[in-house]
């Protein structure tokens, strides 16, 4: 036997052994338990959501998946850990709109790259955004708003989810398309943020209608428009902005989840349509329907020019309202 026909069947065999092991491991997968990383404080729309399919994916995969907060750096925290985690399919996240696409712009060091470092598993679907006021504040509408904000540029503050989060860039492109000033407290997800609304203490957020919506049925804050076309079934008496005469803002925070972009195929196979099953699953959507969360589930092929062209969206809408990058650590 040659020498080169000897090579050609030793790498033969080691790409057969190197299949069947492949193989193998998908079909033993997962083997332990799992973690999803939510990079935002527990108690918002994303951990609740999180936290349902993870519930779903115990039950399914017969092992229990496990979510953990890790919030800070507009959700930069959380997703660099999963983005240097082992690439073996245990460690993923449920990320969005913020964590991959707009910190790329936005934080001087995010410490991943959202395309190359993660492989789409699922999206999810969007979060609607709706303007809603403290009690205090005496708008009870999209004019009343822009009214009081033209009178002192800036005197009002709105809060956000973080900076580069979909309620920051939101709020600045509605203040692009109407003309008023207003300032930004940014702060780490939807809870602190919502508390500190109710307490009075900020005055407007065009926030995810999730993590309001039980806040403002209960009369704790004033929901004054809807930045959608249409008007959602969670809050039917919420009209939107196009219907107030304001046609150019609206917009959506989406949400996914990724994996470490080297995780086998097989494996990643195997996360996506058991997550894509979940989503799809008559009693999830309608416990996450429930939340105010529009579901759109795609699978990664779907999702992934989807994706690109959301990040170019906002991306332009980032430079418009020429934010500045800030440090990301």
């Amino acid at each position: 036997m040659t020498t080169s026909l000897t090579r050609r069947l030793a790498l033969g065999l080691f790409a057969g052994a190197a299949l069947l092991a492949t193989s193998a491991t998908a079909q033993e997968f997962p083997t332990r338990i799992i973690k999803m990383v939510v990079p935002y404080p527990a108690g918002g729309p994303t951990d609740v959501i999180a936290r349902i399919v993870a519930e779903e994916m115990g039950k399914d995969l017969g092992q229990n998946v496990i979510v953990e907060n890790l919030a800070g750096a507009s959700g930069a925290v959380g997703t660099r850990s999963v983005a240097k985690a082992e690439p073996d399919g245990y460690t993923i996240v449920f990320g969005n709109n913020q964590t991959h696409g707009n910190n790329m712009f936005l934080l001087k060091e995010p410490g991943y790259d959202a395309i190359k470092d993660f492989a789409p598993l699922a999206g999810a679907g969007a979060f609607e955004h709706v303007f809603v006021v403290s009690n205090d504040l005496p708008v009870k509408t999209i004019p009343e708003l822009i009214a009081l904000a033209k009178k002192d540029p800036g005197k009002l503050n709105y809060g956000s989810t973080g900076v580069g989060s979909g309620s920051h860039l939101a709020t600045e492109l509605f203040m692009t398309r109407t003309g008023i000033k207003m300032t930004h407290v940014p702060f780490r997800g939807a809870a602190p943020l919502v508390t500190e609304l109710m307490a009075g203490r900020i005055d407007v957020s065009n926030s995810t209608l999730p993590s309001v919506l039980a806040q403002f049925q209960a009369g704790q804050m004033r929901a004054i428009g809807l930045a959608s076309p249409q008007r959602n079934p969670q809050a039917p008496d919420v009209p939107t902005l196009r219907e107030q005469g304001i046609t150019d803002a609206d917009a959506e925070s989406w949400a996914a989840f990724f994996a470490p972009v080297k995780t086998p195929q097989p494996v990643l196979d195997k996360l996506s349509k058991t997550i894509i099953a979940i989503l799809k699953k008559p009693d999830v959507k309608e416990r996450i329907t429930k939340l105010g969360f529009t579901l759109n589930v795609r699978d990664p092929e779907a999702f992934k020019p989807y994706l690109a062209k959301e990040i170019q969206t906002w991306a332009d809408v980032i430079k418009a309202a020429n934010i500045k990058t800030v440090e990301g650590n």
